[in-house]
């Protein structure tokens, strides 16, 4: 792929849909990296709000959607080696890195990644629903819970639809993934480095049961720049209910943009 023509997909990184003109060059690149079990569908809506100035490029991760007959990757090392040299080729513009949940790992630990390589790093870093990576993960951990367990977990969550965890031949098709996701999460092991030279912003659901607005605080330990907290109506998966501001808050923030 030629590195300025960001509109051809690719396994790693999809561009649901592009500019009106495609010589159009965008002044930013939204980058957004999905929760566990989730896709870059999951942000595909946002592009309608988004002005158009700014892309977005939503990451596919293995085993889901464009990928399902893909093996997933079930610990965050690996995925970040194999996302960063996909990644490379779309860091032709200014960006911003979002990430929700699971997400929100992915994208500090690339961001991490891209510093020690000298590579271009995003402008501002995006966390969601995610507690600081410095503190303990959730304990006992999630992937290996009996599948009926583990279905019961997803339904706490309320990330899954109904349907589909009701659904026991497509749970049995996703569930790989979901746990090789959880299992992501689950055996992450903070390593401790400098703290990073760009803006943070950690956001959070007010009824979030998995994240407090103190384990988002915490972030602030991460950034030798500015940071920033802000909360949310909603649970976990704020995000869904609540996307225009959360769009807000990310373009206001990072480019100084008004949606």
């Amino acid at each position: 792929m030629q590195p300025d023509t960001p509109h051809l997909n690719t396994p790693w990184v999809i561009y649901p849909g592009a500019h009106a003109s495609p010589q159009l060059k965008p002044s930013c690149r939204l980058f957004c990296f999905p929760y566990a079990g989730g896709g870059a569908s999951a942000f595909r809506h946002w592009r309608h709000e988004l002005p158009a100035t700014v892309e977005l490029a939503c990451i596919q991760l293995p085993g889901r959607e464009s990928r399902l007959k893909e093996s997933p990757i079930s610990d965050l090392s690996t995925l970040v080696k194999q996302l960063k040299p996909a990644i490379l080729p779309h860091l032709t513009v200014p960006f911003v890195f979002f990430g929700h949940s699971m997400g929100a790992l992915i994208a500090f630990e690339l961001t991490r990644s891209l510093r020690h390589t000298q590579h271009p790093l995003p402008q501002h870093l995006f966390v969601s629903a995610c507690s600081a990576p410095q503190h303990p993960r959730h304990a006992p951990p999630r992937h290996t819970l009996p599948e009926v367990e583990f279905i019961a977990e997803l339904r706490r969550l309320k990330g899954t639809p109904p349907a589909i965890l009701d659904h026991s031949e497509l749970m049995a098709l996703l569930l790989p993934t979901l746990k090789a996701d959880f299992s992501v999460v689950d055996t992450y092991t903070y390593q401790h480095q400098s703290p990073l030279a760009l803006p943070i912003t950690a956001l959070g659901g007010q009824d979030d049961p998995e994240v407090s607005s103190k384990q988002l605080a915490a972030w602030q330990t991460q950034t030798k720049s500015a940071f920033f907290q802000q909360m949310f109506q909603g649970d976990h998966f704020f995000i869904q209910q609540e996307q225009m501001s959360v769009l807000k808050a990310i373009l206001s923030q990072s480019l100084n943009v008004q949606v």
